[in-house]
């Protein structure tokens, strides 16, 4: 199925599993969908257009009861120790956990690391909004999502007026936040940003960088594995997204990735998060309690050491509501 047409599969070939799990099969290429935990779906699609690629989308009712979140939180000599997303879902005894911000220094052997954006931990902010060096990838003060102690999710922005940045305009509880290289879904539209020159003179984007980056040959064009996140327009489904670039899987754009974002999972806003090796995506198996890797790794088997992760904490599938469904 070329990527960004909605993923509709005929009603006949759907088969409902107990205990909350669906395998749904379509003509047009494999998607599995499961409900391994309460207020929470995976689907896992394998595409062949434009090119071979596995993609792992999370969705997160945020109404549900019994959820919620947790960032890595700060500690070592810089933002935070590195680890790898695996080892924080064991951690935390999470159910899910995916990689969040950009960080330094890297390449590096050295395990404390800072993030690059705005960051909080259960109420406590720990990094600012920013002007990164790397300002060929990542765009000055890149907006955050939020997640407050009710789970309502929200993005937030600098409050200009603090010369500590660390501040947002909106009314909010900042509880847990994250933020990436860039918002590249802004209010339902795909936002990918551009670099300045003569012909875009309010580019957000340095041209050069180790690939001589610039218009032509955007960073954000590069085919790699991706991590993004992303809400629906009521604010009440966080979706992630979690792309492969190793086990058959060749990767995805930035624009490729909000273009699927808005189109099959009607989101209107989205952040893109570290990617490449960092992309992680792990799960508590549901039956077996083990803490399992979800995508493959394009880094190595073991998963990159990153700076944070998002934990997720869900209650288990009800199943006595699987069994009403199947009556």
């Amino acid at each position: 199925m070329p990527l960004g047409v909605a993923c509709q599969p005929p009603r006949l070939l759907v088969t409902l599993v107990l205990v909350g799990l669906f395998a749904v099969t379509s003509l047009f290429g494999a998607t599995e969908v499961t409900k391994p935990f309460a207020g929470i779906t995976l689907t896992k699609r394998t595409e062949t257009a434009p090119r071979a690629v596995t993609i792992h989308i999370v969705q997160v009712d945020l109404t549900s009861p019994g959820l919620s979140f947790k960032l890595t939180p700060p500690s070592g000599s810089l933002d935070t120790v590195r680890q790898t997303t695996l080892e924080y879902l064991r951690q935390e005894k999470a159910q899910l956990a995916v990689n969040g911000h950009y960080f330094l220094p890297f390449p590096s052997p050295q395990m404390d690391a800072s993030v690059v954006g705005f960051a909080a931990s259960g109420g406590k902010v720990f990094a600012p909004f920013e002007e990164p060096v790397q300002s060929y990838a990542l765009v000055k003060h890149v907006p955050a999502l939020n997640l407050d102690p009710k789970n309502l999710a929200s993005f937030v922005h600098l409050d200009p007026s603090d010369p500590e940045r660390r501040k947002v305009l909106e009314p909010v509880t900042i509880w847990n936040a994250l933020s990436g290289s860039a918002q590249i879904v802004t209010k339902g539209e795909k936002t990918i940003p551009v670099y300045l020159d003569a012909t875009h003179p309010g580019g957000l984007l340095t041209p050069g960088g180790p690939g001589n980056y610039r218009n032509e040959r955007s960073w954000y064009d590069a085919v790699n594995a991706r991590t993004a996140i992303g809400l629906t327009r009521d604010g009440k489904t966080l979706v992630i997204l979690v792309v492969d670039r190793a086990g058959g899987s060749q990767g995805m754009t930035v624009g490729e990735v909000a273009d699927l974002l808005i189109k099959d999972y009607a989101v209107v806003d989205a952040l893109n998060l570290d990617g490449g090796g960092s992309s992680s995506l792990a799960m508590e198996n549901p039956k077996t309690k083990v803490a399992e890797w979800v995508n493959v790794s394009s880094d190595n088997p073991a998963g990159r050491s990153v700076a944070d992760s998002l934990a997720i904490f869900a209650r288990p599938v009800d199943s006595s509501a699987a069994d009403a469904m199947m009556r």
